[in-house]
């Protein structure tokens, strides 16, 4: 029935008008609770995040796949870690613009990643492997094909990945680890024109997979930064959502985990030639060497090989201290020394007491 002095059609209209506003409200609703789930939306905190953790990249996988870096996300139990890992783009063409942490009057905002077909600002953070505060040096595309940069892409399988170059590159792992733009303490550095026209550009959201891969890692209790202490033993995946298995890398300084530590060092290089044919590992471990020495882990041999030079000159000065008195012992035994104590005995005293004989 109708309300008094209201036609049926604006009865009709009213109701559909109030149907709408209920469907985006529940609309706005589940984009909160998504929001709050999926660590790639905006957020704000009155914390800062701990530093960049310093890890080794994963080899990459296959042919088109991208470096997504690693960077610390906030839930609701505080900052935890999202590994870095390799993924796949929306489409050809595109590149991936890290998001990162920026201060502003005391508060601390979370600006998302993006797919666009050039790369953008993303706060001056030094997430290293081709992304050193602006740009990006890690390859390109042509021809819908990638072309990686050896210098900072650890590459094995160079059977498989063939548009390869080399390009030096600034060290971009250990320079700076701060994980946040402006601020106490925070990167100083601004966009550049270009970024900024990047800014206004068309952008994809981050895939499926890179979203399923940042849920994974909220559910990891051992990624919580309270937990590891700025050092989670899953620093790097090799894949979108493989937190397990063979190729994890865990960040320097971070304890083994108690099941993948010691076997991931031959499973990195096993699993990769017992699909394939048996043979092959012999000619992938040749490059290993030359992406490990350009990439990340410039800095550790350092502590490896500080501790073994400390404790060679220390070996060294014990037995110094030894030997002195060991020829002192040696008097006793007559015949295996005697061309040594030969030179010690003609200068003691035989020839002293011959002229005391003498006037006697």
């Amino acid at each position: 029935m109708s309300a008094p002095g209201k036609s049926p059609h604006t009865t009709a209209r009213g109701a559909l008008r109030a149907a709408r506003y209920l469907a985006l409200a529940l609309l706005t609703a589940s984009l909160f609770i998504a929001g709050r789930a999926n660590a790639q939306l905006s957020v704000t905190v009155n914390v800062g995040p701990p530093v960049l953790p310093v890890y080794e990249q994963p080899a990459i996988p296959a042919p088109g796949f991208l470096w997504m870096p690693g960077y610390w996300a906030y839930g609701p139990d505080g900052y935890f870690w999202v590994p870095g890992t390799w993924v796949e783009p929306p489409q050809p063409g595109l590149v991936w613009t890290p998001g990162y942490w920026g201060w502003s009057n005391g508060i601390f905002a979370w600006n998302a990643g993006y797919w666009g077909a050039q790369i953008g600002y993303y706060g001056g953070i030094n997430y290293g492997f081709g992304y050193p505060g602006h740009g990006y040096y890690g390859g390109y595309w042509q021809n819908n094909q990638f072309f990686y940069n050896r210098s900072v892409t650890n590459i094995t399988n160079t059977t498989t990945i063939t548009n390869v170059y080399t390009k030096t590159v600034v060290n971009n792992v250990t320079v700076n680890n701060v994980s946040y733009n402006g601020g106490p303490g925070g990167v100083a550095e601004h966009p550049s024109a270009q970024e900024q026209a990047v800014a206004h550009q068309a952008h994809q959201a981050p895939t499926s997979a890179q979203t399923a891969h940042i849920n994974s890692a909220a559910s990891q209790h051992d990624l919580l930064a309270s937990v590891n202490q700025g050092k989670p033993q899953i620093a790097a995946t090799p894949k979108p959502g493989a937190f397990s298995g063979p190729g994890i890398v865990k960040a320097r300084g971070a304890p083994a985990a108690p099941e993948h530590a010691a076997p991931s060092v031959a499973h990195n290089a096993a699993p990769k030639a017992a699909p394939p044919k048996p043979a092959e590992p012999a000619p992938r471990e040749a490059p290993p060497p030359a992406a490990h020495a350009v990439t990340p882990p410039a800095a550790a041999p350092r502590p490896e090989t500080a501790h073994p030079e400390d404790h060679p000159t220390r070996l060294a000065q014990a037995p110094a201290h030894h030997e002195a008195p060991r020829p002192a012992a040696q008097p006793h035994p007559a015949h295996p020394p005697a061309q040594e104590r030969a030179p010690q005995r003609a200068p003691e005293a035989p020839a002293e007491r011959r002229p005391e004989e003498n006037p006697k």
